[in-house]
C-alpha cells in the first residue's frame, strides 16, 4: 500500500491488524477513537471546547478520564497533510461507526484538506450471513474491500458536513429527508433511521433498542445483566454499540427486570413496557445526550415517523 496515503481508522482494533497485514504504518495512520453516538458534541470538531465536553463526558458517564494529549497527538499528522497524496477512511455499517465518519470528514472540511478521500466500509459479505465489521474480515477480505474502497465526490463529502451539523444541532428531525439521499454511504439510510428511533416511543417511553433488549429477556433465558448485554451485542442491528454503551442501556432498564442469583425475569412492567401500555420514559429518566439535543427532550411518534417535544421537559 502507499505510504503517500493517509489511513484513518476507527479503532486499535483495526489498526493493529492493518498494521499486522502491513496495510498501515505508524506514520500514515491514524486512529479515531471516539465515542461520538453517544454523549454532547459540537460542531468545530476536536477544539478545545469540544474535547472539553466530551472529557466531562466520559468522566460522568463511564467514569474514564480522557486523554486529550493523546488524542491532539494522533490529530496533528492532519497538520503534516502535504505529505500525503489522499485520504483513505476505514470506518463500518453502523450507527457508532457513521457518526464518527461523519464527524472525521467534517474535520477535514473544517482543516481545509480537500486531497481525494476514499471509503472502505464493510457490512454485508459475500457468502457471510451476518454483517461483518472491519476487523472480522479475513486478509483476503480485507485487502478485497481496499482495492474496492470509493471515491467520496462533492456530494457525499457535502452530505457527511450536513449530517453532522445537523447531529450537533437541535433538530434532528432535518435528518428524516436525508434518509432517501442518494449516496456512496451505502448504509447511512439505515444507520439515520436507526439514530431517530434511538429516542423514547411516545407509547412506552422505550427506545427502539430498549425494546428489543426487553424482548430479548422475554424470549430467551437469561441468567444476568452482563448475560444480557451479550445477547445484546449480537442482535443490536445497525447500532454497533460495544459493552460500555451497552451496559449502561441494560442498566436503565434495571425498573423492568426481577433478578434473582441465576436469572433475569421480566416484571409487571417490562410486560407492560412491551405492550405499549405505559410511558416509563420519566421514570427511566435517561439523561444522555445524542449530540446537540438531550434524549429526554424529545419522543418518536411512529404514527407521523419523526420526533416530537418532550413538553415536560421542555425550556
Amino acid at each position: 500500500m502507499s505510504s503517500k496515503t493517509l489511513h484513518i481508522t476507527n479503532g486499535n482494533s483495526l489498526t493493529d491488524y492493518l498494521l499486522k497485514l502491513n496495510v498501515v504504518t505508524d506514520a500514515n495512520v491514524i486512529t479515531w477513537q471516539e465515542t461520538l453516538c453517544v454523549g454532547p458534541t459540537l460542531e468545530n470538531v476536536a477544539s478545545k471546547e469540544f474535547l472539553d465536553d466530551r472529557t466531562v463526558f466520559f468522566k460522568s458517564f463511564y467514569d474514564i478520564t480522557l486523554n486529550q494529549e493523546e488524542i491532539a497527538t494522533e490529530l496533528q499528522k492532519l497538520d503534516n497533510i502535504g505529505d500525503f497524496n489522499d485520504v483513505t477512511l476505514w470506518f463500518e455499517y453502523d450507527l457508532f461507526c457513521h457518526i464518527n465518519m461523519v464527524a472525521v470528514i467534517s474535520l477535514l472540511v473544517q482543516k481545509g484538506i480537500y486531497i481525494p478521500m476514499y471509503l472502505v466500509c464493510s457490512g454485508r459479505v459475500e457468502g457471510e450471513k451476518d454483517l461483518k465489521g472491519l476487523a472480522q474480515l479475513n486478509p483476503e477480505q480485507l485487502h478485497s474491500h481496499y482495492e474496492d474502497r470509493v471515491k467520496l465526490n462533492v456530494d457525499d463529502i457535502s452530505l457527511a458536513t450536513k449530517v453532522w451539523k445537523i447531529y450537533c444541532g437541535n433538530d434532528h428531525n432535518l435528518l428524516l429527508p436525508l434518509i432517501t439521499r442518494s449516496s456512496s454511504f451505502k448504509y447511512m439510510s439505515n444507520c439515520l433511521k436507526a439514530h431517530i428511533k434511538r429516542f423514547s416511543d411516545v407509547r412506552s417511553g422505550l427506545s427502539t433498542l430498549e425494546y428489543n433488549i426487553l424482548k430479548l429477556v422475554k424470549e430467551n433465558t437469561i441468567t444476568s445483566r452482563h448475560h444480557l448485554v451479550g445477547y445484546a451485542l449480537h442482535y443490536q442491528g445497525y447500532y454497533g454499540y460495544g459493552d460500555l454503551q451497552l451496559e449502561r442501556v441494560v442498566n436503565l432498564l434495571y425498573l423492568f427486570f426481577t433478578e434473582t442469583e441465576h436469572l433475569l425475569l421480566l416484571n409487571r412492567k417490562g410486560h407492560l413496557a412491551l405492550e405499549h401500555q405505559h410511558n416509563y420514559q420519566t421514570e427511566m429518566n435517561n439523561t444522555i445526550c445524542f449530540g446537540g439535543v438531550r434524549s429526554l427532550d424529545y419522543k418518536f411518534d411512529k404514527k407521523q415517523n419523526k420526533l416530537i417535544k418532550t413538553m415536560v421537559y421542555a425550556n
